[in-house]
Parts: C-alpha cells; sequence; structure tokens
C-alpha cells in the first residue's frame, strides 16, 4: 500500500488516511484529556510524531483506526497515569446530582432528549474507568466492541463482560431516574 502520500517511515499509513481519522482521533484525546482542548494538542501532536518518526509502527494487525486510538490511548495513559486518578476523584466530588424535584419535560420534544442525553452522559461518567471508557469508544466513537478492546489493551472478551456490566448499570441507574 505504498500511495504518494505514505509516511516515510511508517509506510503502511498514509496522511490522507490520517486526515481522514483526525476528527475522530481529536475527540478521543479530548477525552483522555478531561476535555483540555491545549493538553489535548499536545496528545495529538505527540502522536503524529510517534507516528512519523516510526516509534509507532503500524503492522495492519487490525485496523488504522484502532492503531491509531490505541497510540493516543498509550500515550495519554504515561502522561496521566497518577494524575488520572486524583481527576477522577476531584471529578467525582464536584458532579452535580439531578435534583428529583424538576418535573421531567414533554416527551418528544427537543428539550427532553436534551435533559435526557446529559442524564445518560452523566451516569456514563459515573461508571468505573474501562466500562466507561468502552462506552464512549461503542457509542460515540463508532467502534466494535472487538475494536474497542484493542484499544483499551484489553482481550475481546474482557471488553465484553466490560460493555455487558456497562449497559446492565446504566440501565438501572437510568431507569431510578427516568
Amino acid at each position: 500500500m505504498r500511495d504518494g502520500d505514505a509516511l516515510e517511515n511508517n509506510p503502511e499509513v498514509t496522511r490522507s488516511a490520517l486526515e481522514a481519522l483526525h476528527g475522530q482521533v481529536f475527540g478521543w484525546a479530548l477525552s483522555r484529556c478531561y476535555y483540555d482542548q491545549a493538553a489535548a494538542e499536545d496528545l495529538m501532536q505527540q502522536a503524529y510524531v510517534e507516528l512519523l518518526s516510526g516509534n509507532a509502527r503500524f503492522d495492519n494487525k487490525s485496523s488504522l483506526k484502532t492503531f491509531v486510538f490505541s497510540v493516543v490511548q498509550n500515550l495519554a495513559r504515561s502522561r496521566y497515569r497518577r494524575l488520572a486518578s486524583r481527576l477522577r476523584l476531584v471529578k467525582t466530588y464536584e458532579a452535580t446530582s439531578i435534583d428529583p424535584t424538576v418535573d421531567m419535560l414533554e416527551p418528544g420534544s427537543d428539550s427532553d432528549r436534551g435533559q435526557r442525553n446529559s442524564i445518560v452522559w452523566q451516569q456514563v461518567q459515573q461508571l468505573p474507568p474501562r466500562q466507561r471508557d468502552i462506552v464512549e469508544l461503542v457509542f460515540c466513537r463508532e467502534m466494535t466492541v472487538e475494536a474497542a478492546s484493542a484499544v483499551m489493551g484489553v482481550t475481546k472478551g474482557t471488553g465484553r463482560v466490560h460493555y455487558d456490566r456497562a449497559k446492565k448499570a446504566l440501565r438501572a441507574k437510568i431507569g431510578e431516574l427516568l
């Protein structure tokens, strides 16, 4: 697959393929950096340096999307290993609770859908880290459970277990709220 825009140190990757994935990968980098735009940009730059230099070599064992998401995931893990647990603790205590005295809006309205999405996202954020990651990768980043498992660095079976547990936990939590 040697195209005219293939990377010199990573010949199986093309610039046009990376450009096509950029938006999705940047969204993943944002979520890995707790939606800090500057940190996500730094993480993306570091990922591109790894790809351009050949330090992260694509070998066609997975899709390019899975590979690039994994590079970003691994860089974020190494960068935020200590900081991540502290940030999760702070975010847990900063999270606003849903006011049960507020009436739900008319079913089917745009405001109702927005409120429901907000409720769902609040519940996703409260899931354990691996369950939260697999839900984001599958639903927001449009990956299969198998591809999401590869990004997370776990086996397919483990990914399926986290996915199943996340769905059950969300079903129970959201059922109580709605």
